[in-house]
């Protein structure tokens, strides 16, 4: 029997899109559920078209109130009846308690080569440090924000004249690689990390 994922998101989605389109033919998995934390995110459409259930919970009426927050988003999720829980993009910090409620069954993808650079402005970082490589990292979601048992990086090269951005488009695509290929892992139980050139 297939295991079934929900994709979190927060914008376009298109390490969602990766994920979904690869959960076809023999792979282990389906995706069940794509919620956003943003009524707009262009994501919501994506997956939408590709047959996808969808759901918001939108953040911004709780007017920082966290935990009434992740009281809503528990129970969509609990509905949806998810064995994984795909974090893609999902721009909200959650706190201990709501992780450890899916211990072991939550997965993200942060955009640098952990445990370098937690938290955002990943890429700008990098090359203010005079980094030669960047990348990406698949990892468990533990209480620590980007602090999980890694599961699996990709590594890309910083170019002399790189900016944020021109980085950011050369790690994107490795991240569409490196998030499918470990959630199928992971799906069939394996934890090992995987390392993409």
């Amino acid at each position: 029997m297939s295991k079934r994922v929900a994709i979190l998101i927060s914008g376009s989605g298109s390490n969602m899109v990766a994920l979904a389109e690869s959960m076809v033919g023999d792979h282990p998995a389906r995706p069940c559920l794509v919620l956003s934390n943003t009524p707009q995110a262009s994501g919501l459409a994506k997956a939408r078209a590709m047959g996808i259930e969808t759901a918001v919970v939108d953040h911004r009426p709780f007017k920082g109130d966290r935990a009434a927050f992740e009281a809503v988003l528990h129970e969509t999720l609990r509905a949806a009846a998810p064995d994984l829980i795909a974090l893609a993009g999902f721009m909200r910090v959650l706190t201990g308690d709501f992780v450890r409620q899916y211990e072991g069954r939550m997965l993200n993808i942060h955009p640098s080569l952990l445990p370098k650079y937690k938290g955002l402005d990943t890429h700008a970082r990098a090359i203010a440090a005079g980094d030669t490589e960047a990348g990406c990292t698949v990892h468990e979601v533990t209480a620590e924000l980007d602090d999980g048992p890694i599961l699996g990086q990709a590594r890309v090269p910083i170019l002399p004249g790189d900016t944020p951005a021109t980085l950011a488009a050369r790690v994107l695509p490795m991240e569409h690689t490196l998030y499918p290929a470990v959630l199928r892992r992971v799906c069939l139980g394996m934890r090992a990390p995987i390392m993409l050139p």
